[in-house]
């Protein structure tokens, strides 16, 4: 059997970004054993890993993070290194409507896999010598800011989540840096501003819009439309979270943000002129389809991310611009239709579930 020289365990590893930094991980890291916990729930979807599946530094566990049993015989038998945490309930809209399955995963689970580690890496001689747990997290937890008042999220922000999912996010990341302070873990905490790009599931605003424009069906805006968010394209997250599990100070926090702030009603708009130039409607073809709605209970106004941080102390910015990266993002989701429907009428599941059933 081949020996690694590292061995890092990614929980979250099927989902949309975990997916993504999987990838990156066994392909520039061939010494590296990397092992995938997941426990594929709905936003768990192992054909975004078909590519790496077979490679030699690559393992699927399949498991739940909130049974601590299974996640310390994974740990036993791996004896992972390092952790790269970012299994979580993830829909704001979700855990409004069963805020205790975000308690559970979130905060609960979280805490088992930091009581994993810390068993583990105590009972080794060299103890944390040379060991990492790096949480991911949302620049969420920080609350919202005022539109025009030039303010941004540092890692010094004082936390006011307003969701039970921001709050959610917000109590795990206490527990991390609770380790580090108690315990003596060598932890890391990033926080992030929204994703975009492949392989996202299709309850978020971008890929929801783009199969909505396919389908000529509404395009739900909360209130007016006027709520802020920064944008950051998938595979820059991925090669942030590459950069500060390698290279970031144990006990330090990180923000990662696109410097890309959209209201939501010019990114949709945006998003309707992309998709109809990409199937070839004539310019605002589907502005039609733009249909305003109750908003949001708690519905944060603006964020938006200092990522000034990482560039100075790490050297990392974004890669992608944003004009490039929705381009791309909206050629993929048309070009990858069946990867849509089955991930929007749950088969992907049922034939994951069959296959590792039968192993």
């Amino acid at each position: 059997m081949k020996q690694f020289r590292e061995t890092i365990a990614v929980t979250g590893g099927a989902g949309f970004i975990g997916s993504h930094l999987v990838k990156r991980l066994v392909k520039n890291y061939p010494d590296k054993l990397i092992v995938n916990i997941d426990a594929l729930t709905y936003a768990g979807n192992l054909e975004n890993l078909k590519e790496i599946e077979s490679m030699p530094n690559y393992v699927f566990e399949k498991a739940d993070i909130c049974d601590p049993e299974a996640i310390r015989e994974i740990f036993a038998r791996h004896r992972p290194d390092g952790v790269i945490h970012l299994a979580a309930e993830s829909h704001v809209d979700r855990s409004i409507a069963d805020p205790l399955a975000f308690v559970r995963t979130n905060v609960i689970g979280t805490i088992n896999l930091l009581q994993a580690a810390r068993e583990l890496w105590e009972s080794m001689p060299e103890r944390y010598e040379g060991k990492k747990f790096h949480h991911v997290s949302t620049d969420e937890v920080y609350g919202a800011l005022e539109p025009g008042d030039g303010l941004l999220f540092e890692e010094t922000t004082r936390y006011q989540p307003h969701s039970p999912y921001s709050a959610s996010k917000a109590s795990s990341d206490h527990f991390v840096r609770a380790w580090h302070d108690t315990y003596g873990m060598p932890t890391l905490v990033t926080n992030c501003s929204n994703n975009y790009g492949p392989n996202q599931f299709p309850e978020k605003l971008i890929p929801l819009f783009i199969n909505n424009i396919r389908n000529r069906r509404p395009l739900p805006v909360y209130g007016k439309g006027e709520n802020i968010r920064d944008w950051l394209y998938v595979e820059d997250h991925a090669s942030a979270l590459d950069k500060v599990y390698h290279e970031g100070a144990p006990g330090s926090t990180y923000n990662i943000g696109g410097n890309n702030e959209w209201r939501n009603i010019d990114l949709v708009k945006e998003l309707i002129r992309v998709v109809d130039s990409e199937l070839g409607n004539p310019e605002g073809t589907s502005l039609d389809l733009i249909t305003y709605v109750t908003d949001r209970k708690g519905h944060d106004l603006r964020y938006a991310i200092d990522a000034s941080k990482i560039e100075r102390e790490l050297g990392w910015t974004p890669a992608t611009d944003f004009p490039e990266g929705l381009r791309k993002t909206v050629r993929w989701y048309l070009d990858n239709s069946e990867w849509l429907e089955n991930v929007t009428s749950g088969a992907y599941a049922d034939y994951y579930e069959r296959m590792y059933r039968n192993r």
